[in-house]
């Protein structure tokens, strides 16, 4: 189909443009700005008068829950849930069943994604054999098998001798290494962050020093073996004051955090909420404005949603017993735009850490609306709003602090290599 997307704003960090266009589609790619080529016939047009047109969002942290764990969500169920946020590419961490440390595994998933149509997924792999720790996977195997990157979540290694090695190993087949920095023994039994809630509340609490003990372990470590890596999830200042130092000085490292560390804290957890039990846990009033400027400073170039959903159930224990995560992929867009109207960073700003950012991090040719480019685009309306209902959601999960607030910013329109996969209900051509 050939399309027309006319007289939307047109925001496309990647090339720094930011102004009123028409945009031409077809065979799945972006051919044209303003005049349409030689042959093109309007199949449909779709009018964006006072809407933005950006890049499809790029998800560095989507947990599809299938294989393995389709009680709680799917692929299908997911990645459409996916497209309704404006996401065209997310990427889905190893801890699958079974574990993506073979590329039989990594092609699954890949080809279940292509059925479903909604969404692109691009798989990590494990960094060691069944993310147990000990032997490290076959990274070659699983680079071929279309990873992008390797990883062991928040599985332990059995030691820096062998994250060394991993980090040997990824750096020689040019493999970026997604690290989930935490010191295990100090995190304990912890669920929520140690401070004055945590002792309040009686909670078993995670130290600030889970988290920057393991950066400055990691960074050494990189410094060492100059592999590319990513650091995933990053909640506290220290940290991320630690990764700018390290990029500062020229270490190859990236980072990203969270759409919720930026706007809550331990302190939203005060009446036991379990919807807030995330990993790593929410930081103080402090790290969360130094996440923000870390966002504003480009020291963190992506904003992911850390997407986790659970059944009903997972919630509903004693707030120890309950399972982290947050379904978060709908509210990525408007709780990051809400960092504009706060004043944290501009639109273009904001944008780049949604679509360009993160896919500079992937190594991938998405996040870019230039001509030639797959037609992955994101058409929303900045000032709509609309109040998140459980019963409108299409994650699987509903689990999420964010049910019942008024959110601003909906996602109208999302192609997908130039295919609408998603158009909001009552939205005409």
């Amino acid at each position: 189909m050939q399309i027309r997307i006319r007289g939307g704003r047109v925001i496309d960090p990647a090339s720094g443009t930011d102004a009123v266009h028409d945009l031409y589609v077809a065979d799945g790619r972006i051919v044209a700005w303003d005049q349409a080529p030689d042959g093109f016939r309007v199949d449909r047009e779709i009018q964006a008068d006072g809407l933005i047109v950006c890049p499809g969002l790029v998800d560095l942290g989507v947990r599809l829950r299938e294989p393995g764990q389709e009680h709680k969500a799917t692929i299908a169920s997911e990645t459409r849930a996916a497209a309704a946020g404006g996401i065209t590419t997310l990427c889905c961490p190893p801890d699958t069943d079974p574990i993506i440390d073979t590329p039989a595994v990594a092609a699954l998933i890949q080809q279940r994604a292509t059925q479903v149509g909604h969404a692109r997924v691009l798989p990590l792999g494990a960094l060691t054999q069944k993310l147990e720790g000990n032997q490290l996977s076959e990274m070659a195997a699983l680079k071929q098998a279309g990873c992008v990157g390797v990883s062991n979540t928040l599985r332990p290694l059995a030691s820096n001798l062998v994250l060394r090695r991993a980090m040997e190993y990824a750096a020689t087949f040019d493999l970026t290494i997604f690290l989930h920095s935490e010191d295990p023994a100090l995190r304990n039994t912890g669920c929520v962050h140690e401070g004055i809630v945590s002792a309040r509340l009686g909670l078993p609490g995670i130290p600030e020093a889970a988290e920057t003990a393991a950066v400055a372990r990691d960074l050494a470590l990189i410094e060492h073996t100059g592999v590319r890596a990513h650091f995933c999830r990053l909640s506290t200042a220290r940290a991320m004051q630690m990764v700018a130092r390290a990029q500062h000085d020229g270490l190859p490292v990236t980072a990203d955090v969270s759409a919720h560390h930026l706007h809550l804290t331990d302190q939203d957890i005060a009446d036991f909420d379990s919807q807030c039990h995330v990993l790593p846990p929410l930081r103080t009033r402090k790290d969360r404005d130094e996440l923000r400027a870390g966002v504003a400073r480009s020291v963190i170039t992506a904003i992911c949603s850390d997407h986790q959903p659970h059944e009903p159930d997972a919630k509903l224990a004693p707030f120890t017993a309950t399972e982290p995560g947050i379904s978060a992929l709908e509210t990525l867009l408007p709780l990051s735009l809400s960092l504009v109207d706060e004043g944290v960073l501009p639109l273009m700003d904001l944008l780049a850490r949604l679509t360009a950012g993160p896919a500079r991090v992937l190594g991938i040719d998405a996040g870019t609306l230039r001509v030639g480019a797959a037609a992955d685009i994101c058409i929303f309306d900045p000032n709509c709003e609309w109040r998140l209902d459980a019963n409108t959601m299409l994650s699987r999960g509903r689990n999420t602090p964010f049910l019942g607030r008024r959110l601003k910013g909906r996602v109208l329109y999302t192609l997908l290599e130039g295919k609408v996969v998603h158009q909001l209900e009552g939205i005409g051509a």
